[in-house]
């Protein structure tokens, strides 16, 4: 899979949850599971390339909708793990 088809997949599983209304810090394991469910069956993915993509369009939504913050200093707040 190249970055570009990776990208789009991001987007559109975050659409998604932008649609839902879930929230963007939501940890329920239920919840997160018909995203998951969705990247598997939708894109044709195993479980840990799924929660992969679930993660990623949680943290892009967040990073998005960021107050123009520089992930690299701010990377905590997101749980992304920069430093």
């Amino acid at each position: 899979m190249n970055d570009t088809q990776h990208n789009s997949r991001i987007e559109a599983i975050a659409a998604i949850i932008l649609k839902d209304g879930i929230s963007l810090d939501e940890q329920e394991e239920d919840k997160l599971k018909k995203y998951h469910d969705l990247v598997k069956k939708q894109f044709h993915l195993q479980d840990e390339s799924a929660i992969q993509i679930v993660n990623e369009a949680f943290l892009y939504l967040k990073l998005k909708g960021a107050d123009s913050a520089d992930p690299l200093q701010h990377g905590d707040q997101f749980g992304a793990g920069f430093s």
